[in-house]
C-alpha cells in the first residue's frame, strides 16, 4: 500500500510561445527537491488558454510530446499537462500523461468554456481516462470540468486522486477554491488542483491557488497567490482508505448512467 509523492507546479506562461515555455519548465524542474513520482503542469501549457488553435496546434508526434516523453524518461518520472493538439483534422485541448517508460496516455477536454468561445475552436472529448500509478488510480481533467460534478463522479471508489490542471482566472478564484474542496468531499477522494499566474495575452489576470486537499476537503498544501511556486507532497493510501471505511458515504450513493454524446 504504497503512499504517492506528487509535485505541482505552478508559474506564469509565455503566450503563445511553447519554446520559451518548455525551457522554462527544464528549468523549474531543476528545482525540485525531493523525489516525486509525478509532476503536474497546468493547461495548455505550451501557449497559455488560446483560441488560435490554427496557428499553435501540434500533432501527437509533434515537438511538445516529444519533449514530455524525454524529460518523462530523464527523470523517471510521470508528466501531466494539456497543449493544443490536431487529430484527425479535429482541434483538441488534450492532456497528456507522459510515462517514464515511453509511453503516454491522453485526454481530451470534455467541457469547453463557451464563455471565451473554446467550444468554437475546440472539440470535446468523449471519455474519461484514469491511469494507475503506484496501486493508485488517478483521473485527469481539465478547468472548466471541475464545474461539473457528474464527469467527476467517483463510481464505486474508483478513482483516489483528481489531478484539475488549469488557467482559472482571478475574477472566479472563489469558485475554485470552493469547487476543488466540494469535489474531494463528494468523492471521497484527494484532489490536487493545478493553476498558472500572471497575466495571458488577453490580459487576463490568474492567481494561482494550485492546492493539495484531502479526502475530507482540508487543505493538506497551498500555493501561495501570485507567486511562482513548486510545491510537493506525499499522498497516504492507508489514511484514504481507513477514511473510506470509517465514513462510507459511497455505498448510499445514487446509481445512474451517464450518457455521452
Amino acid at each position: 500500500m504504497s503512499d504517492i509523492t506528487i509535485t505541482l507546479i505552478q508559474t506564469h506562461l509565455h503566450w503563445e510561445d511553447a519554446e520559451a515555455n518548455k525551457k522554462h519548465f527544464e528549468s523549474l524542474f531543476k528545482k525540485i527537491e525531493k523525489q516525486t513520482d509525478l509532476i503536474i503542469l497546468p493547461e495548455m501549457f505550451t501557449t497559455g488558454f488560446t483560441m488560435n488553435s490554427e496557428l499553435h496546434f501540434e500533432t501527437m508526434e509533434g515537438d511538445s510530446i516529444k519533449w514530455m516523453k524525454i524529460h518523462a524518461q530523464k527523470l523517471n518520472i510521470h508528466i501531466v499537462g494539456s497543449l493544443i493538439l490536431k487529430d484527425n483534422n479535429l482541434f483538441y485541448n488534450r492532456l497528456i500523461v507522459a510515462y517514464p517508460d515511453g509511453r503516454i496516455d491522453y485526454y481530451d477536454k470534455r467541457h469547453l468554456f463557451r464563455m471565451a468561445n473554446e467550444h468554437q475552436h475546440f472539440a470535446p472529448g468523449k471519455k474519461k481516462l484514469t491511469i494507475n500509478i503506484k496501486g493508485w488510480n488517478i483521473t485527469p481533467l481539465v478547468c472548466y470540468d471541475l464545474r461539473f460534478p457528474v464527469w467527476s463522479r467517483n463510481r464505486d471508489n474508483n478513482t483516489d486522486i483528481y489531478l484539475y490542471i488549469a488557467n482559472w482566472p482571478e475574477a472566479r478564484s472563489n469558485a475554485w477554491k470552493t469547487l476543488l474542496k466540494a469535489r474531494a468531499i463528494e468523492n471521497l477522494s484527494y484532489v490536487v488542483g493545478v493553476n498558472r499566474i500572471g497575466k495571458d495575452g488577453k490580459q487576463i489576470t490568474y492567481t494561482g491557488n494550485s492546492a493539495f486537499i484531502d479526502y475530507k476537503g482540508d487543505y493538506m498544501h497551498e500555493a501561495k497567490p501570485n507567486e511562482e511556486e513548486i510545491v510537493t507532497a506525499t499522498l497516504s493510501k492507508s489514511s484514504l482508505l481507513a477514511f473510506r471505511d470509517k465514513f462510507p458515504a459511497h455505498l448510499d450513493a445514487d446509481s445512474f448512467k451517464l450518457i455521452s454524446n
